[in-house]
């Protein structure tokens, strides 16, 4: 297959909460995605990332229960492979991490994996980088490496999101930082969750040479290891949740557990209440809002995720059990 008839691929990457959904839904908005296939790989068991994916032409696809980076690759292959080989026509591929990912094997399996090299291109490696959180994330050196730095280090792109929550000169000094790690890098302001999508899709900017400069030894085995205090804590809940008790408990959680807690987010179902809310948080900070509509035949189920360090998972969903309507009840 000659290169021009490749299938361009477009890893998104970035750290815990940085923004990476809210971009890809606003670049499936744009006719560069139309035929686009979609990877969305989730740190846990629960896909929230993939609920909350907007496309209507695209193929969504799931790599859940672990790291695309290293646990499992294999999936990514074989998840790919089934893609080039079915019917429906593809003309692009983008894959959106999990936020703990390191984009060097991710890289490794397209220059190496003789189907995929054979079969698609990589167009770019994007990294979408917190402007409120970066600094923070920079300092965490509890892993031995820090993933945020790795991921701006191989990125193409780097998307700065999130300026509109901070104040004047905020742009020129995270660029700076993000030039004193990459000083390569192409970068790209988002306001909002908006960027300039043909700054993003079909850019040709990926270059080995410069990951190789980075990581001499790219293309043999890496060994790739996460910080294993990281623990993913999973909830479902079937039943209702009598939302003011739901909320204040989360405010109370997240107070108390900020500095260990990385990532929250969920989708909820509220008792009398006919829409799908959404949450997500990263430390101490909380977004919600309603969703759509439930379907007539879905099932209302609230799906949470809580990412971080130090959390007592069975003692998590004890306390959210107690916030259904059937556990008001048995409370009052």
């Amino acid at each position: 297959m000659v290169a021009s008839q490749k299938i361009p691929v477009t890893v998104l990457t970035g750290f815990l909460g940085s923004g990476k959904t809210t971009l890809l839904n606003q670049l499936l908005e744009s006719g560069l995605m139309a035929d686009s296939a979609v990877i969305v790989n989730e740190f846990g068991a629960i896909s929230i990332d993939a609920e909350l994916v907007v496309g209507v032409d695209e193929e969504i696809l799931q790599i859940n229960n672990g790291c695309i980076c290293c646990t499992v690759r294999t999936d990514l292959v074989t998840t790919i492979t089934k893609l080039l080989s079915g019917t429906r026509p593809i003309r692009r591929i983008l894959i959106e991490t999990t936020g703990l990912a390191d984009p060097a094997p991710i890289i490794q399996s397209f220059v190496v994996d003789e189907t995929l090299s054979a079969a698609t291109t990589l167009d770019a490696v994007v990294t979408v980088v917190d402007a409120t959180h970066i600094d923070r994330w920079l300092a965490d050196q509890s892993a031995g490496e820090n993933v945020a730095a790795e991921q701006i280090a191989f990125a193409d792109i780097a998307v700065i999101s999130k300026l509109d929550l901070v104040g004047e000169g905020c742009l020129a000094k995270v660029e700076a930082t993000i030039r004193a790690i990459n000083p390569m890098v192409r970068v790209v302001t988002s306001v909002e969750g908006r960027a300039n999508a043909a700054s993003i899709i079909d850019v040709k900017a990926f270059d080995l040479k410069n990951c190789l400069t980075i990581e001499p030894l790219l293309l043999s085995d890496l060994e790739h290891e996460h910080d294993l205090s990281v623990i993913s804590v999973e909830v479902r809940e079937e039943r209702p949740l009598d939302g003011p008790r739901f909320f204040r408990w989360l405010n109370g959680f997240v107070q108390k557990n900020g500095e260990g807690l990385l990532r929250c987010k969920g989708i909820l179902s509220l008792a009398s209440e006919p829409r799908r809310w959404v949450f997500h948080g990263v430390h101490m900070t909380l977004d919600g809002r309603p969703g759509r509509p439930w379907a007539p035949n879905e099932p209302r189920t609230s799906a949470i995720v809580f990412i971080g360090r130090s959390l007592e998972a069975a003692r998590i969903r004890d306390e959210i059990a107690e916030l259904t309507e059937q556990g008001a009840s048995l409370v009052a």
